[in-house]
Protein backbone atom coordinates (compact mmCIF):
# COMPACT_ATOMS: atom_id res chain seq x y z
CA UNK A 1 0.00 0.00 0.00
CA UNK A 2 1.16 3.39 -1.13
CA UNK A 3 -0.41 6.59 0.62
CA UNK A 4 0.04 10.11 -1.10
CA UNK A 5 -0.80 12.93 1.32
CA UNK A 6 -1.08 16.23 -1.31
CA UNK A 7 -2.04 19.93 -1.09
CA UNK A 8 -1.58 23.01 -3.46
CA UNK A 9 -1.85 26.67 -2.62
CA UNK A 10 -1.92 29.85 -4.78
CA UNK A 11 -1.85 33.17 -3.92
CA UNK A 12 -4.48 35.57 -5.92
CA UNK A 13 -6.19 32.87 -7.44
CA UNK A 14 -5.72 32.41 -9.90
CA UNK A 15 -2.01 33.99 -9.23
CA UNK A 16 1.40 32.75 -8.56
CA UNK A 17 0.61 28.66 -6.92
CA UNK A 18 2.53 25.81 -5.85
CA UNK A 19 1.88 21.85 -5.59
CA UNK A 20 3.35 19.30 -3.05
CA UNK A 21 3.07 15.52 -1.89
CA UNK A 22 4.19 13.37 0.46
CA UNK A 23 4.71 10.08 -0.62
CA UNK A 24 4.46 6.54 2.02
CA UNK A 25 5.38 3.53 0.81
CA UNK A 26 6.55 0.15 2.63
CA UNK A 27 9.35 -0.52 4.63
CA UNK A 28 9.81 2.98 5.68
CA UNK A 29 10.23 4.95 2.15
CA UNK A 30 9.11 8.51 2.13
CA UNK A 31 9.27 10.83 -0.73
CA UNK A 32 8.37 14.71 -0.93
CA UNK A 33 8.21 16.01 -4.06
CA UNK A 34 6.80 19.79 -4.85
CA UNK A 35 6.71 22.41 -8.34
CA UNK A 36 5.02 25.88 -9.06
CA UNK A 37 3.56 27.51 -11.49
CA UNK A 38 3.70 31.45 -12.28
CA UNK A 39 -0.13 31.51 -12.87
CA UNK A 40 -2.61 29.08 -11.70
CA UNK A 41 -5.66 28.46 -9.49
CA UNK A 42 -5.76 26.43 -6.22
CA UNK A 43 -7.68 23.90 -7.65
CA UNK A 44 -5.02 23.20 -10.71
CA UNK A 45 -2.10 22.60 -7.84
CA UNK A 46 -4.45 20.12 -5.29
CA UNK A 47 -4.99 18.29 -8.67
CA UNK A 48 -1.64 18.42 -9.92
CA UNK A 49 0.24 17.29 -6.76
CA UNK A 50 -1.89 14.10 -7.04
CA UNK A 51 -1.15 13.71 -10.47
CA UNK A 52 2.26 14.17 -10.05
CA UNK A 53 2.28 11.70 -6.98
CA UNK A 54 0.75 9.10 -9.05
CA UNK A 55 3.66 9.27 -11.74
CA UNK A 56 5.68 8.59 -9.22
CA UNK A 57 3.72 5.12 -8.47
CA UNK A 58 3.80 1.89 -10.29
CA UNK A 59 1.02 0.79 -12.51
CA UNK A 60 -0.98 -1.63 -10.80
CA UNK A 61 -0.36 0.04 -7.45
CA UNK A 62 -2.69 0.57 -4.56
CA UNK A 63 -2.64 3.89 -3.66
CA UNK A 64 -4.43 5.97 -1.65
CA UNK A 65 -4.74 9.63 -1.71
CA UNK A 66 -5.43 11.98 1.18
CA UNK A 67 -6.40 15.21 0.38
CA UNK A 68 -8.09 18.30 1.89
CA UNK A 69 -10.11 19.14 -1.20
CA UNK A 70 -13.47 18.60 -1.70
CA UNK A 71 -13.39 19.69 -5.45
CA UNK A 72 -11.23 17.18 -6.08
CA UNK A 73 -12.35 14.10 -3.92
CA UNK A 74 -16.05 14.46 -4.23
CA UNK A 75 -15.43 14.82 -8.38
CA UNK A 76 -13.42 11.50 -8.00
CA UNK A 77 -15.77 9.66 -5.94
CA UNK A 78 -19.19 11.16 -6.15
CA UNK A 79 -19.56 12.57 -10.03
CA UNK A 80 -19.39 16.39 -9.12
CA UNK A 81 -19.58 17.67 -13.00
CA UNK A 82 -16.51 18.82 -14.24
CA UNK A 83 -16.67 22.02 -16.08
CA UNK A 84 -12.64 23.58 -15.79
CA UNK A 85 -9.63 21.44 -15.73
CA UNK A 86 -10.82 19.00 -18.40
CA UNK A 87 -6.85 18.93 -19.35
CA UNK A 88 -5.89 17.74 -15.65
CA UNK A 89 -9.14 15.65 -15.16
CA UNK A 90 -7.81 13.21 -18.39
CA UNK A 91 -4.86 13.22 -16.96
CA UNK A 92 -5.59 11.73 -13.46
CA UNK A 93 -8.15 9.01 -15.23
CA UNK A 94 -5.43 7.90 -17.10
CA UNK A 95 -3.26 7.43 -13.97
CA UNK A 96 -6.06 6.18 -12.15
CA UNK A 97 -7.65 3.79 -14.78
CA UNK A 98 -4.10 1.93 -14.50
CA UNK A 99 -3.60 1.98 -10.28
CA UNK A 100 -6.04 0.82 -7.36
CA UNK A 101 -6.81 4.23 -5.52
CA UNK A 102 -8.46 4.83 -2.50
CA UNK A 103 -9.74 8.71 -2.21
CA UNK A 104 -10.29 9.95 1.33
CA UNK A 105 -10.95 13.39 2.33
CA UNK A 106 -9.11 14.89 5.44
CA UNK A 107 -9.41 18.15 7.39
CA UNK A 108 -7.12 20.83 6.51
CA UNK A 109 -5.12 21.89 8.96
CA UNK A 110 -6.04 19.29 11.28
CA UNK A 111 -2.67 18.87 12.86
CA UNK A 112 -1.74 15.63 10.86
CA UNK A 113 1.95 15.71 10.59
CA UNK A 114 2.36 14.47 6.65
CA UNK A 115 -1.07 16.47 5.69
CA UNK A 116 0.53 19.28 7.36
CA UNK A 117 3.69 18.62 5.20
CA UNK A 118 2.49 18.45 2.31
CA UNK A 119 0.77 21.97 2.96
CA UNK A 120 3.89 23.69 3.53
CA UNK A 121 5.62 21.78 0.27
CA UNK A 122 3.24 23.68 -1.71
CA UNK A 123 3.51 27.27 -0.03
CA UNK A 124 6.73 27.10 0.05
CA UNK A 125 6.83 26.12 -4.05
CA UNK A 126 4.50 29.07 -4.42
CA UNK A 127 6.66 31.52 -2.92
CA UNK A 128 9.57 30.73 -5.03
CA UNK A 129 7.79 32.23 -7.89
CA UNK A 130 8.15 35.56 -8.38
CA UNK A 131 4.98 37.30 -9.36
CA UNK A 132 4.49 39.73 -12.67
CA UNK A 133 3.44 43.20 -11.19
CA UNK A 134 -0.27 43.96 -10.99
CA UNK A 135 -2.30 46.22 -10.40
CA UNK A 136 -4.54 43.82 -8.42
CA UNK A 137 -3.41 42.62 -4.64
CA UNK A 138 -4.13 39.08 -4.08
CA UNK A 139 -7.72 39.47 -2.44
CA UNK A 140 -8.16 41.48 -5.97
CA UNK A 141 -8.62 44.47 -4.72
CA UNK A 142 -6.92 47.81 -6.87
CA UNK A 143 -3.82 48.90 -5.77
CA UNK A 144 -0.35 50.74 -6.67
CA UNK A 145 2.59 48.65 -7.65
CA UNK A 146 4.74 48.19 -5.10
CA UNK A 147 8.15 48.97 -6.66
CA UNK A 148 10.06 50.24 -3.01
CA UNK A 149 12.69 47.63 -3.23
CA UNK A 150 13.42 48.21 -6.45
CA UNK A 151 16.96 50.35 -7.18
CA UNK A 152 16.88 53.72 -8.80
CA UNK A 153 18.39 53.94 -11.87
CA UNK A 154 18.60 56.41 -14.97
CA UNK A 155 15.39 55.58 -16.52
CA UNK A 156 14.36 57.30 -20.21
CA UNK A 157 12.03 56.76 -22.86
CA UNK A 158 10.80 57.61 -26.21
CA UNK A 159 8.25 58.10 -28.10
CA UNK A 160 6.68 58.90 -31.57
CA UNK A 161 3.29 58.70 -33.27
CA UNK A 162 2.49 61.32 -36.29
CA UNK A 163 -0.81 63.85 -37.30
CA UNK A 164 -1.78 62.54 -41.02
CA UNK A 165 -3.75 66.14 -42.45
CA UNK A 166 -4.25 68.02 -45.68
CA UNK A 167 -1.36 69.24 -47.32
CA UNK A 168 -2.84 72.88 -47.27
CA UNK A 169 -3.22 72.26 -43.36
CA UNK A 170 0.30 71.54 -43.33
CA UNK A 171 1.49 74.76 -45.04
CA UNK A 172 -1.09 76.55 -42.30
CA UNK A 173 0.61 75.10 -39.55
CA UNK A 174 4.42 75.36 -40.54
CA UNK A 175 4.16 79.11 -41.51
CA UNK A 176 2.18 80.14 -38.20
CA UNK A 177 -0.78 81.33 -40.15
CA UNK A 178 -3.13 78.85 -38.53
CA UNK A 179 -6.44 80.85 -37.06
CA UNK A 180 -5.87 79.72 -33.60
CA UNK A 181 -2.07 80.74 -33.41
CA UNK A 182 1.10 78.85 -33.24
CA UNK A 183 -0.09 75.25 -33.61
CA UNK A 184 3.65 73.62 -33.05
CA UNK A 185 4.28 76.02 -29.99
CA UNK A 186 1.12 75.39 -28.11
CA UNK A 187 1.49 71.69 -29.21
CA UNK A 188 4.87 71.18 -27.30
CA UNK A 189 3.89 73.46 -24.70
CA UNK A 190 0.72 71.21 -23.93
CA UNK A 191 2.92 67.97 -24.57
CA UNK A 192 5.77 68.93 -21.64
CA UNK A 193 2.53 69.86 -19.14
CA UNK A 194 1.46 66.65 -19.99
CA UNK A 195 3.99 64.11 -19.37
CA UNK A 196 3.91 65.79 -16.17
CA UNK A 197 0.38 65.29 -15.61
CA UNK A 198 0.68 61.53 -16.47
CA UNK A 199 -0.05 60.04 -13.19
CA UNK A 200 -2.97 62.71 -12.55
CA UNK A 201 -4.26 61.32 -15.97
CA UNK A 202 -3.12 57.16 -16.23
CA UNK A 203 -4.78 55.38 -13.14
CA UNK A 204 -2.26 53.85 -10.58
CA UNK A 205 1.06 55.69 -12.08
CA UNK A 206 3.86 56.45 -9.98
CA UNK A 207 4.57 60.59 -9.63
CA UNK A 208 7.98 60.71 -10.85
CA UNK A 209 10.71 63.56 -10.50
CA UNK A 210 11.34 64.05 -13.60
CA UNK A 211 14.81 65.38 -14.90
CA UNK A 212 13.74 66.09 -18.65
CA UNK A 213 11.38 66.27 -21.43
CA UNK A 214 11.51 66.69 -25.10
CA UNK A 215 8.91 67.35 -27.64
CA UNK A 216 10.42 67.66 -31.05
CA UNK A 217 8.23 67.39 -34.67
CA UNK A 218 9.01 67.17 -38.04
CA UNK A 219 6.78 68.31 -40.85
CA UNK A 220 6.98 66.03 -43.76
CA UNK A 221 4.91 67.42 -46.77
CA UNK A 222 5.20 64.20 -49.02
CA UNK A 223 3.32 62.45 -46.83
CA UNK A 224 1.51 65.53 -45.03
CA UNK A 225 1.98 64.42 -41.77
CA UNK A 226 4.06 66.17 -38.78
CA UNK A 227 6.15 63.47 -36.75
CA UNK A 228 5.84 64.04 -33.02
CA UNK A 229 9.05 62.56 -30.96
CA UNK A 230 9.15 62.96 -27.72
CA UNK A 231 11.57 61.60 -24.66
CA UNK A 232 11.95 61.68 -20.87
CA UNK A 233 14.07 60.94 -18.31
CA UNK A 234 14.38 60.81 -15.18
CA UNK A 235 16.27 59.26 -11.61
CA UNK A 236 13.85 56.94 -10.82
CA UNK A 237 12.66 53.26 -9.84
CA UNK A 238 10.51 52.78 -12.35
CA UNK A 239 10.56 53.86 -16.26
CA UNK A 240 8.89 56.56 -18.08
CA UNK A 241 7.35 55.01 -20.70
CA UNK A 242 3.75 55.97 -20.10
CA UNK A 243 4.86 59.81 -19.84
CA UNK A 244 6.57 59.88 -23.25
CA UNK A 245 3.84 58.43 -24.55
CA UNK A 246 1.61 60.62 -22.72
CA UNK A 247 3.57 63.82 -24.00
CA UNK A 248 3.30 62.41 -27.64
CA UNK A 249 -0.41 61.80 -27.42
CA UNK A 250 -1.55 65.26 -25.71
CA UNK A 251 0.44 66.75 -28.34
CA UNK A 252 -1.07 65.42 -31.46
CA UNK A 253 -4.66 66.11 -29.22
CA UNK A 254 -3.24 69.93 -28.97
CA UNK A 255 -2.93 70.01 -33.00
CA UNK A 256 -5.80 68.25 -34.20
CA UNK A 257 -8.25 70.75 -31.67
CA UNK A 258 -6.00 73.60 -33.23
CA UNK A 259 -6.86 72.74 -36.95
CA UNK A 260 -10.08 70.88 -36.85
CA UNK A 261 -11.95 73.29 -37.82
CA UNK A 262 -10.39 73.59 -41.22
CA UNK A 263 -9.41 70.32 -41.44
CA UNK A 264 -12.10 67.65 -40.45
CA UNK A 265 -10.26 64.60 -41.74
CA UNK A 266 -7.19 65.08 -39.95
CA UNK A 267 -6.03 61.69 -38.07
CA UNK A 268 -3.67 60.78 -35.33
CA UNK A 269 -1.54 57.95 -35.69
CA UNK A 270 0.70 55.02 -34.85
CA UNK A 271 1.55 56.57 -31.28
CA UNK A 272 4.67 53.68 -30.15
CA UNK A 273 7.44 53.45 -27.42
CA UNK A 274 9.90 53.21 -29.58
CA UNK A 275 13.10 53.16 -27.33
CA UNK A 276 13.95 52.43 -23.27
CA UNK A 277 16.45 52.67 -20.92
CA UNK A 278 17.11 51.30 -17.36
CA UNK A 279 15.90 49.29 -14.65
CA UNK A 280 16.60 45.64 -14.73
CA UNK A 281 15.59 45.17 -18.59
CA UNK A 282 17.99 47.37 -19.60
CA UNK A 283 18.07 49.17 -23.23
CA UNK A 284 15.71 48.18 -25.45
CA UNK A 285 15.11 49.21 -29.42
CA UNK A 286 11.77 48.81 -30.49
CA UNK A 287 12.18 50.49 -33.70
CA UNK A 288 15.36 51.13 -36.15
CA UNK A 289 15.70 53.99 -37.89
CA UNK A 290 18.42 54.81 -41.07
CA UNK A 291 21.33 55.89 -40.74
CA UNK A 292 20.40 59.26 -42.32
CA UNK A 293 17.29 59.85 -40.76
CA UNK A 294 16.97 62.98 -39.50
CA UNK A 295 16.54 63.82 -35.93
CA UNK A 296 13.47 66.60 -35.47
CA UNK A 297 15.55 69.59 -35.19
CA UNK A 298 17.12 69.00 -38.36
CA UNK A 299 14.48 68.23 -40.50
CA UNK A 300 12.55 70.56 -42.79
CA UNK A 301 10.07 72.86 -40.40
CA UNK A 302 11.20 70.64 -37.28
CA UNK A 303 11.12 72.89 -33.93
CA UNK A 304 12.40 71.42 -30.40
CA UNK A 305 11.66 72.36 -27.28
CA UNK A 306 12.98 70.90 -24.10
CA UNK A 307 12.55 71.12 -20.05
CA UNK A 308 13.74 70.51 -16.74
CA UNK A 309 11.21 70.50 -13.44
CA UNK A 310 11.55 73.81 -12.45
CA UNK A 311 10.98 75.66 -16.05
Amino acid sequence: MIEIYADGACSGNPGPGGWGAVIIRGGGNREEIKGSVESTTNNRMEMTAVIEGLKRTAEGSDVTIRSDSQYLISTMTRGWKRSANLDLWHTLDDLTAKRKVHWVWVKGHDGHPENERAHRLAVEAASEVTPQPTHFDTSGKIRMVDVSEKPITERSATARGSVRMQPATLELIEKGEAAKGDVLAIAQTAGIMAAKKTPELIPLCHPLRITHISVGFALHKETGTIEITATVKADEKTGVEMEALTAVAVSALTIYDMCKAVDRGMRIENIRLIRKSGGRSGTIELEDLPEDAPAPSEATGARNLSASPEE
